[in-house]
C-alpha cells in the first residue's frame, strides 16, 4: 500500500466518532475482488516511485546512495554497454594507428643507409632478396613443408586460429601465430612483445584476409620471410644455401628451409648445421601428422647437403659503419623498410684522418685512431691501415695495454682526493719488494712535482702516488670517466697501465675530462640535448673547476715540456704519451679545440714496433690531424738552450726519433736517413722529398709522378661522388615536386 494509503489508516486523535444510524447500501462496487482501492494502490505506488526516482535525481554520483538499490537489470545493460563500447573504440584506435593501408602495398626490403653529418652516403646495409615466388609453380611439398610447420589450417581460418593457438600451446609444434599474422607482423609492425602489437597484429591479418586472396598472402609470405645470412625470401635463401631454385627444391630442402623461420639466426645451416638438421626432423613430424607425407617418405628424407656459392657485393661501409650499425638498427623503428640515418661523423675529418694515418711510415705494424667531440660524439675512425684486407676495427674491438696514458686515472683521483700539482713525491728507484717498476732510460732523482712527474710520465712515481691515493679510488675514477673494462683491485701495475681497454673506451674517458662532464659515452648518432630539470634530476657529473683545471695544466705540460713535445701545437693543446712494455703498443691521446682524438699504434699479433714510443710516431699523427683538422699551426720543436762550447767532438743525442723532425707549418719535415737528410713537404698536395747528400741534391720524379696520378684519381672518385650528390639531390626535389602537385 501506499504512504497516503497507510497514513490513512493510522488512528486519529480527537474524540470518539459516534455510532452509525442508518441502514448500508450494497452493491457490487464494493466488492473486494473489485474495488476501487486497487486502483488507488497502483496510484499510490507509482507516486511512491516517483518520489524515490525524485530523491535519487538529486543524488550525486559520488554518493554512496546513488548506487544502491539499483536492480541487476540495471546494472547488466550499462556494463554490455559500457564493454561494446570500449570495444568500439579500441578498434577504432588500432584501426587508426595500425598501418592498413600500407599492408597493401608492396614490400620493401629492409635497408640501412648511413650519412654523414653533411649527407654524404658512407655505408649501406642490405639484405640478400630475389624475384618473388609464385604459389602455382612451387612443387607441392615446398608449399606443405611450410603449411605443416607455420600453419596447418592456412586455408580454414581468417587470419586468426585460436585451434592452432592451442595445439601450439599443449603439443609444442606449430606456431601459435598463423602465416597471415607472420606476415603482418615482420612487415608490417615494430618487433616489441606488448598485447597493443598483437591486437594491431591481428586487426591486419584480418585485413589482409578480406583484400588479398589465400595464395596472395603466402606468396607474399614466402617471398619476403628471413632465412637467416641476411637473406629474405624463399628464392633468396634457396639459392643461397642450397644454389637451386624454389621450383627446383627437393623436399629435404624444402623441409630444412621451412625449418629455419622459427628463429633464422639460431638455425642458419652455414653456422648452426647440426641445429637445422634436428629443426627439419621436427618439420618432417609435421608433415606426417598433417597427413602430407606417409611414414616411410619421412624416414627416407635424409638431410640435404648445402651448396653455398654466392656472396653478396653490396657494400656494408667502413670501421665506423660496422661500429655504428648495431646502433643504427636500434635508431631504426624496425620491420621492414629502407632507413636512412645520419650519422656524427664528419666526412672532411675522415679524409684527414685516413690521409694522416695512410702516409706514416708504419712498415708492418696497425694503426687505429677515433677523433671525438667532447659530448662523446665520434666524427673520425680509423680501425686500420686497410678495411679490405683487413674489417677488424682496431679503434673498438681490440684490446690492447693504455700505458702511460692510464696515468691520467691515477693523477685525476689523487687530485680529487686533495693532492695539488707542486705536491711532490718520490723519483727514486724501488728497491724493495716484488715488483719494481722502472723509469726509461733508468732516469730517476729524489723528488718530482707531480705535474713534473706526469709530464716526465715517471713510473716510480706514478706507482707510488697510486699506493698514496689507493687502487679503489683510481678503479673508481676510471669507472666514473666511463671505462668498463676489467681493472686489478690491489695491482699496483695498473698504474701504468697493464690492464686492457679499447681505444674508444680510452678516448672517451679524456673526452670526459676535456667537456668537464662524465661519462662521456661515445656515440654514432646526434643525441637530443637535455633539459634543464633533466640535467638537474639525471645529467651527467662534473669536476670541480680547480680539479679540472689542475688537471689540463699536467696535461698541457705532458706536450709543451714533457714527453709529448712532438705533438705540440700553436694553441692549447693536453695529451698524454702511452708506451707498453718492450714497445708493443705506443698511444697518444688529447684534446685541442672542440675535438678529442686518440691515436694507436701496434702489431696485431702483440709483438714489439720497432723503435716507435707514445712520443714518437703516434704524437706526430695526433699534430698532423689536429693541424688540418682545427686549422692550427704547429709550434715545432722548443728552442734550443745556449750551451757552453765543451771544446770536444760533438756526439748524436740519445733522442727517439730524431730522423723525423717537424718544420715550419707542420706539414713539412726533415729526415736522417743514411747519412743523407730528406726534405718532406707538400705542394698543391703533392707531396715532394729532397735529399741532400754527398751527392748534392735529388729529387724522386717517380715519387712526384705518382703522387700525381694519386691526386688525378682523388680527383676523378670527388667528381664521381659530387655527381651522384648532386643525382640524390635531383631526385629528392623531383620527389617533393611530385609530392606537391
Amino acid at each position: 500500500m501506499g504512504v497516503f494509503d497507510s497514513s490513512r489508516r493510522r488512528p486519529q486523535a480527537g474524540p470518539e466518532p459516534s455510532g452509525h444510524r442508518g441502514y448500508y447500501a450494497t452493491h457490487d462496487a464494493f466488492d473486494y475482488d473489485d474495488s476501487p482501492y486497487d486502483d488507488w494502490d497502483d496510484r499510490l505506488s507509482g507516486l511512491d516511485h516517483a518520489l524515490e526516482a525524485e530523491e535519487r535525481r538529486r543524488l550525486r554520483w559520488w554518493q554512496r546512495d546513488y548506487w544502491l538499490g539499483r536492480r541487476k537489470r540495471w546494472w547488466a545493460g550499462r556494463i554490455a554497454l559500457g564493454l561494446l563500447a570500449l570495444f568500439i573504440l579500441l578498434v577504432g584506435w588500432l584501426a587508426i594507428t595500425a598501418p592498413l593501408s600500407k599492408s597493401l602495398e608492396p614490400i620493401a626490403p629492409p635497408q640501412i643507409t648511413l650519412l654523414a653529418a653533411d649527407g654524404t652516403p658512407i655505408a649501406r646495409n642490405g639484405a640478400i632478396v630475389d624475384e618473388p615466388v609464385d604459389v602455382d609453380t612451387l612443387p607441392p611439398h615446398v608449399v606443405e613443408a611450410f603449411l605443416a610447420i607455420e600453419d596447418r589450417r592456412f586455408y580454414d581460418h581468417w587470419g586468426v586460429d585460436p585451434r592452432g593457438i592451442g595445439r601450439a600451446i599443449f603439443t609444442g609444434t606449430g606456431g601459435g601465430s598463423t602465416i597471415t599474422q607472420q606476415l603482418a607482423k615482420f612487415t608490417f609492425l615494430t618487433p616489441e612483445r606488448t598485447l597493443t602489437r598483437k591486437a594491431r597484429e591481428a586487426l591486419i591479418a584480418f585485413w589482409l584476409e578480406s583484400w588479398l586472396t589465400k595464395d596472395e598472402i603466402l606468396e607474399r609470405y614466402l617471398s619476403n620471410a628471413y632465412f637467416g645470412d641476411n637473406v629474405y625470401g624463399l628464392r633468396a635463401a634457396s639459392m643461397h644455401y642450397f644454389y637451386r631454385k624454389p621450383e627446383n627444391l627437393k623436399p629435404n630442402q624444402a623441409a630444412m628451409l621451412a625449418g629455419l623461420l622459427q628463429a633464422p639466426s639460431r638455425y642458419a645451416p652455414t653456422k648452426h648445421y647440426d641445429r637445422a638438421k634436428q629443426r627439419m626432423g621436427l618439420v618432417v613430424k609435421s608433415m606426417v601428422a598433417a597427413g602430407y607425407i606417409t611414414e616411410v617418405e619421412a624416414r627416407g628424407m635424409a638431410p640435404p647437403a648445402l651448396d653455398v656459392r654466392l656472396k653478396s657485393d653490396l657494400p656494408t661501409g667502413t670501421y665506423f659503419a660496422d661500429w655504428a650499425l648495431p646502433e643504427a638498427r636500434k635508431e631504426a623503428d624496425g620491420g621492414y623498410a629502407r632507413q636512412t640515418l645520419t650519422t656524427t661523423l664528419d666526412s672532411r675529418l675522415q679524409a684527414i684522418a685516413r690521409d694522416v694515418t695512410g702516409r706514416a711510415p708504419l712498415g708492418s705494424a696497425q694503426v687505429a685512431l677515433v677523433a671525438m667531440r667532447p659530448n662523446g660524439e665520434v666524427v673520425a675512425m680509423i680501425g686500420g691501415k686497410d678495411y679490405e684486407k683487413s674489417p677488424f676495427n682496431r679503434a673498438t674491438q681490440a684490446k690492447r695495454q693504455p700505458g702511460s696514458t692510464f696515468k691520467l686515472f691515477v693523477y685525476l683521483a689523487a687530485l680529487r682526493a686533495g693532492w695539488d700539482p707542486d705536491d711532490r713525491i718520490a723519483n727514486t728507484a724501488f728497491t724493495q719488494g716484488s715488483y719494481r717498476p722502472k723509469n726509461s732510460r733508468d732516469r730517476y732523482s729524489e723528488s718530482l712535482t707531480l705535474e713534473e712527474a706526469f709530464a716526465q710520465s715517471s713510473n716510480v712515481a706514478a706507482v707510488r702516488l697510486f699506493e698514496e691515493v689507493g687502487s679503489e679510488k683510481v678503479i673508481q675514477l676510471a669507472r666514473d670517466l666511463g671505462v668498463t673494462s676489467p681493472l686489478a683491485k690491489g695491482d699496483p701495475s695498473l698504474a701504468l697501465g697493464t690492464n686492457t681497454m679499447s681505444l674508444l673506451e680510452l678516448t672517451s674517458a679524456y673526452a670526459a675530462v676535456a667537456g668537464n662532464a662524465y661519462p662521456a659515452e661515445a656515440h654514432a648518432f646526434a643525441k637530443p640535448e637535455r633539459g634543464f630539470f633533466e640535467n638537474l634530476w639525471d645529467g651527467p657529473s662534473s669536476f670541480s673547476s680547480s680539479t679540472r683545471d689542475e688537471m689540463q695544466r699536467m696535461l698541457r705540460a705532458a706536450i709543451n715540456e714533457g714527453t709529448g713535445r712532438a705533438a705540440m701545437l700553436s694553441g692549447p693543446n693536453f695529451g698524454k704519451t702511452g708506451t707498453t712494455q718492450d714497445n708493443r703498443d705506443a698511444l697518444f691521446v688529447g684534446y685541442a679545440g672542440d675535438l678529442v682524438v686518440g691515436v694507436w699504434i701496434g702489431n696485431d699479433d702483440n709483438s714489439p714496433l720497432d723503435g716507435i714510443s707514445g712520443g714518437g710516431l703516434p704524437a706526430r699523427i695526433w699534430r698532423d690531424f689536429m693541424n688540418r683538422a682545427l686549422g692550427v699551426q704547429a709550434t715545432g720543436q722548443p728552442a734550443p738552450r745556449e750551451q757552453r762550447d765543451p771544446g770536444t767532438p760533438i756526439e748524436p743525442l740519445d733522442v727517439p726519433d730524431i730522423g723525423d723532425i717537424p718544420v715550419g707549418d707542420g706539414n713539412s719535415r726533415i729526415r736522417i736517413r743514411d747519412g743523407e737528410a730528406v726534405f718532406s713537404t707538400e705542394v698543391d698536395g703533392i707531396p715532394i722529398d729532397i735529399r741532400i747528400g754527398e751527392d748534392g741534391i735529388g729529387i724522386d720524379d717517380q715519387a712526384i709522378e705518382e703522387a700525381r696520378r694519386r691526386a688525378e684519381e682523388r680527383q676523378i672518385e670527388a667528381e664521381e661522388r659530387y655527381e651522384e650528390i648532386r643525382r640524390q639531390r635531383d631526385e629528392r626535389l623531383r620527389d617533393l615536386e611530385s609530392a606537391r602537385f
